[in-house]
C-alpha cells in the first residue's frame, strides 16, 4: 500500500474490521478516493468475495482502474453513490450486499490541489466539484444563487452565524466583477465576517457550504442511506464515517429510525414484529485515537457509526 493512501484512509482499522464479517460475501466502498479502505477490504476477502466501488472524481477512477486491472474482485463505477441501488440490482446482487462503506471526506489530493478549487489556503480556480467533467461549478454557484438562497446555504450547510451579511457582501463584490477565484472568495468572506475563530480561518464553513451545494452532497447522503437498507442482507453492515455534524447527524438519526421502527399512535394494541424494526446500531461511535491524529490531523473531526440490518 502506498504510503500517501494509508495515511489519508481515516479510521482504515477500525471500519474494515466493523465492515468485513464475511471474507466470501459482496462489499461496497461508496467512495474509492484512492483506494485505502478499498485496499484494506480486498485484503481480508477470499477469492469469492467481491467489492464494488463508486467515485465521482475522474483522478480517483485513474487510480482505481489500475486496481480493478489487478483484481478480478474489484469493480468500479464512475459515477456518485446514490445510483448504488441501481448498480447493485442490475448486478443481481440486490439483498445480497454483506457491507456497505460511506467515507464522506474530501479527499487529501483533492484538498491539496490548487486546481480543484476546495481549499481557500492555495489560490485557484473555484471549482469544488468532485467530478470536474460535468456540473455546476462553485464559481458559477457564486455568480447565479440569489443572495437569500445564499444565505440559507450558508446557514443550513456551513452552520455560519453571519451567512446573511457574507451573502449581501458576496453579492455585492459579484457585481462589480465576477468571482473566479478561491482566494478571492476567501477574501471576500473573511472581510465580511465580524467575528473570526481561534484557529479556524473566517471561511471555513462557507466554503463547507458551496461544496455541498455544488456536489448535492446532503441529498446523496439522504437518498443513499434508504437504499443501503434495501440493497443489505439481513445480518449486513453498514459502516460511514462522517466529517461534519450535518452528516453526522443524518446518519445518527437514520439508524435511530431504523432502530425505533414505524411510528403508533399511544394506546393502540400492538406487537413487536409489527414495530418493524430495521436497523440494530453496533457498538458506540468511534473517533480517530491519538496515534493517528498525530500521524493525520484531517481525522480530527472523523466519526464513525456502524448499524446491522435486522430485517
Amino acid at each position: 500500500m502506498e504510503p500517501q493512501t494509508q495515511h489519508d484512509a481515516v479510521l482504515l482499522d477500525e471500519a474494515v474490521q466493523a465492515l468485513v464479517i464475511d471474507p466470501d460475501g459482496k462489499y461496497i466502498d461508496c467512495t474509492f478516493g484512492r483506494g485505502g479502505h478499498s485496499r484494506a477490504v480486498l485484503d481480508l476477502l477470499s477469492e469469492k468475495g467481491r467489492l464494488l466501488a463508486f467515485d465521482k472524481d475522474p483522478q480517483a477512477i485513474e487510480v482505481a482502474n489500475k486496481l480493478k486491472a489487478e483484481d478480478s474482485r474489484f469493480d468500479i463505477e464512475h459515477n456518485s453513490f446514490s445510483l448504488l441501488q441501481q448498480e447493485v440490482t442490475e448486478r443481481g446482487w440486490a439483498g445480497e450486499i454483506t457491507g456497505v462503506l460511506m467515507d464522506l471526506g474530501v479527499s487529501s489530493p483533492q484538498l491539496d490541489q490548487a486546481e480543484r478549487g476546495f481549499s481557500f489556503m492555495n489560490d485557484g480556480p473555484l471549482d469544488m466539484r468532485m467530478d470536474v467533467t460535468r456540473g455546476q461549478t462553485a464559481a458559477q454557484w457564486v455568480a447565479q444563487t440569489a443572495e437569500e438562497d445564499m444565505a440559507w446555504t450558508f446557514k443550513a450547510y456551513g452552520e455560519e452565524r453571519y451567512a446573511k451579511r457574507i451573502a449581501r457582501s458576496i453579492v455585492e463584490k459579484r457585481a462589480q466583477a465576477p468571482i473566479n477565484r478561491t482566494k478571492e472568495l476567501a477574501d471576500i468572506i473573511a472581510e465580511a465576517h465580524p467575528r473570526w475563530e481561534k484557529h479556524k480561518h473566517p471561511a471555513t464553513r462557507c466554503f463547507q457550504a458551496i461544496r455541498i451545494a455544488v456536489n448535492s452532497e446532503l441529498d446523496d447522503l439522504k437518498n443513499t442511506l434508504e437504499q443501503i437498507l434495501e440493497v443489505l442482507e439481513v445480518g449486513g453492515r453498514m459502516v460511514v464515517i462522517s466529517f461534519h455534524s450535518l452528516e453526522d447527524r443524518m446518519v445518527k438519526r437514520f439508524i435511530q429510525q431504523q432502530e425505533q421502527g414505524q411510528d403508533f399512535p399511544a394506546g393502540l394494541p400492538i406487537t413487536d414484529e409489527m414495530i418493524n424494526r430495521r436497523m440494530k446500531k453496533v457498538g458506540k461511535f468511534v473517533k480517530a485515537g491519538q496515534e493517528e491524529l498525530e500521524r493525520n490531523n484531517r481525522a480530527r473531526s472523523a466519526v464513525m457509526r456502524v448499524a446491522e440490518k435486522l430485517a
